[in-house]
C-alpha cells in the first residue's frame, strides 16, 4: 500500500505554536532564544525550513531542553528525508513532553522508514488514538495499517481502517486499503476454517459462498445442500441457498427456493429478508393477498428495508391504493435515494395522475441509477473473473 506524504504545514504549524519553555535566570540567553525563535518563525512563514532549522539548532545549543526547538528541528529534518537525524530530536521532544501526540506519530513514521519497526509500531499505536486532527490521524493510521499488514496482524489493521472509514468515507486510498485488508482477512479466515474443520457444515457454507461469487452456481448449490445435511440449524443457511436457487430460474429451482425461504422463517421467525422474498414470489404469481401479508410482515420486522417498502408499494398499486403506494415509495427514497425501482414505480404513479413533469423526472432518475448499478454489477463480474484467472494461473 502506497503511503501518502504528509503535508509539511500539518506538522510545522503545530510545532511553532508550542509554549516556549526555558529558564528565566539568564535574561541574555532568553533574549537570544527569543530572537532565534522569531527568525525561525519568519523563515517558516516565507517557506525556508532549512534556514529555520539553523535557528532551531542555535536554540538547542543555548537550551538543550527546549521542546519547541527539538520538535521543530525534528519535523524539518523529517520532511527533508533525514529520518535518522530527525529521530533524536523528535524522541527528545516526546520524552520532555509526553503528550506531543503528533510529534510521537512523526517519530514512529521516521522509525518505520529507518527499519526500526518495533519502535515505530509502539509509537504509532500510542499516538494514533490520541490524535484529534482528521488529516494527521488518517496519515498516522495508514502507516500503522502498513505495519500490521506486513506482520499479518489483519484484525488490528481492520480495526484501524474501520476508524479511518468513519473519518473519511469517500477517500479512495482508504477505501482501497479497506478492500485489501478485508479481502486478505477473508482469505485468512477461510484458510483457518479449512485447517480446523475441513468437513464441517460451516466449511461447506463458506465454499458455497466463494463458488457463488465466481459464478459456479451448480457447485455452490451442492455445497449449500451438503452444509444443510450436516447442520440444518446454521443461521442464514436456508436463505443463502434460496438466494442462489433464485438465479437458476427454473420451475424446480423456484419451488425449492420458496421451500428454503419458508424453512428459513421456521428456523427464525424474525427473518425479514425471507418474508420479503416470499412477497416477491406471491406477487409474481399474482397472489396479492399473500404478497400483502408477506410484505407487511417484512416492513413490520424491518421498517428501514427499502426493498420491503417498495414491494408493499407494488401491491398497493395493484390494489388501487395510490396514496399508500406513494407514501411507501417516498419512504423507500429516504432509505435508499439511489433505488432505481422506487423511481420507476413512483413515475408510474405520477403518469396515472397526469403529472407529466414529475413522470419525466422520475424516469430520468430511474435510467440514471439503473445504468449506474448495471455498471457496478459488470465491474463486480470483471473483478470476480480476474480473481478466478489469477487463482487458475497460480495453481497451474
Amino acid at each position: 500500500m502506497k503511503m501518502v506524504r504528509f503535508a509539511f504545514c500539518c506538522w510545522v504549524l503545530v510545532c511553532v505554536t508550542f509554549l516556549t519553555c526555558f529558564s528565566q535566570s539568564n535574561p541574555d540567553r532568553q533574549k537570544r532564544i527569543q530572537s532565534h525563535n522569531q527568525k525561525a518563525a519568519e523563515y517558516l512563514k516565507n517557506g525556508h525550513p532549512d534556514l529555520a532549522g539553523f535557528e532551531f539548532k542555535s536554540i538547542i545549543a543555548l537550551d538543550p531542553g527546549n521542546v519547541d526547538a527539538r520538535g521543530n528541528l525534528g519535523t524539518i529534518l523529517f520532511f527533508q528525508g533525514a529520518y535518522r537525524d530527525a529521530i533524536p530530536q523528535l524522541g527528545t521532544a516526546v520524552k520532555l513532553r509526553p503528550t506531543l501526540w503528533k510529534i510521537e506519530a512523526l517519530l514512529g513514521i521516521a522509525e518505520k522508514r529507518t527499519g526500526d519497526v518495533d519502535r515505530a509500531k509502539r509509537d504509532l499505536e500510542k499516538a494514533f488514538p490520541r490524535i484529534a486532527e482528521e488529516r494527521v490521524k488518517t496519515e498516522t493510521g495508514m502507516e500503522l495499517i502498513e505495519i500490521y499488514s506486513h506482520s499479518s496482524e489483519l484484525d488490528k489493521a481492520a480495526a484501524v481502517v474501520a476508524i479511518l472509514r468513519r473519518l473519511e468515507p469517500t477517500d479512495t486510498n482508504i477505501l482501497y486499503t479497506a478492500y485489501r485488508i478485508y479481502s486478505d482477512l477473508s482469505d485468512e479466515s477461510l484458510l483457518s476454517l479449512s485447517m480446523v474443520a475441513p468437513e464441517s457444515a460451516r466449511m461447506h457454507q463458506a465454499l458455497a459462498h466463494e463458488l457463488a461469487k465466481h459464478g459456479s452456481t451448480a457447485e455452490s448449490i451442492q455445497d449449500y445442500r451438503d452444509a444443510i445435511k450436516l447442520d440444518p440449524q446454521i443461521p442464514g443457511i436456508h436463505f443463502e441457498l434460496a438466494e442462489i436457487l433464485r438465479t437458476v430460474d427454473t420451475p424446480e429451482s423456484r419451488q425449492e427456493a420458496e421451500a428454503e425461504y419458508r424453512a428459513a422463517i421456521q428456523a427464525n421467525p424474525l427473518d425479514e429478508q425471507s418474508e420479503c422474498r416470499l412477497g416477491d414470489i406471491a406477487l409474481r404469481a399474482n397472489d396479492l393477498k399473500a404478497a400483502s401479508e408477506d410484505y407487511t410482515k417484512a416492513v413490520q420486522l424491518q421498517p428501514d428495508d427499502s426493498e420491503a417498502n417498495i414491494g408493499l408499494a407494488k401491491v398497493m398499486m395493484s390494489l388501487g391504493d395510490a396514496r399508500r403506494a406513494a407514501d411507501l415509495l417516498k419512504r423507500a427514497f429516504t432509505l435508499d435515494p439511489t433505488s432505481a425501482m422506487a423511481h420507476f414505480r413512483l413515475g408510474t404513479l405520477y403518469r396515472q395522475n397526469g403529472r407529466t413533469a414529475d413522470v419525466k423526472h422520475e424516469f430520468e432518475e430511474y435510467g440514471k441509477y439503473k445504468n449506474m448499478k448495471e455498471q457496478l454489477r459488470e465491474l463486480y463480474h470483471k473483478l470476480n473473473r480476474s480473481q478466478v484467472n489469477e487463482e487458475d494461473a497460480s495453481s497451474s
